[in-house]
């Protein structure tokens, strides 16, 4: 398996932390891991489409983008109250796509709720 497909099947933000060898807190990263893990999609979604030559360089970016990601919420950056609202609104990673920002098995559970029905691990009523 190649490092990028490794990359690829990460799911917890601290896989992605543990995978590029970087020291972080875990208590913040368990406090904002829902905005890092949003910001960091954000991220690599810029750089889908884009050539960087070879995975080695495309995965030098997606570690610069979460570094730089973490760094912002280290720095005290709080996500606004739309934002917050506007992640319920609009779903983005989940544990079965990873940082992808589409997921084939959004689907309203409640109210205008959406989520992602295939993380096993969520049980909606």
């Amino acid at each position: 398996m190649s490092a990028l497909q490794a990359f690829n099947n990460l799911t917890d933000a601290e896989e992605y932390f543990d995978f590029f060898d970087l020291e972080y807190n875990e208590r913040l990263v368990y406090s904002k891991r829902f905005h890092i893990l949003k910001k960091f999609g954000e991220m690599i979604e810029k750089a889908e489409g884009h050539d960087l030559g070879s995975d080695e360089k495309l995965l030098e970016y997606y570690k610069f983008a979460l570094i730089s990601v973490y760094k912002n919420f280290e720095s005290g950056y709080a996500p606004s109250a739309a934002e917050v609202w506007d992640m319920f609104d609009k779903p983005s990673a989940c544990g079965t796509c990873s940082t992808s920002t589409t997921c084939n098995d959004i689907q309203e559970v409640t109210n205008g709720v959406h989520a992602c029905t295939s993380q096993s691990h969520l049980v909606f009523n």
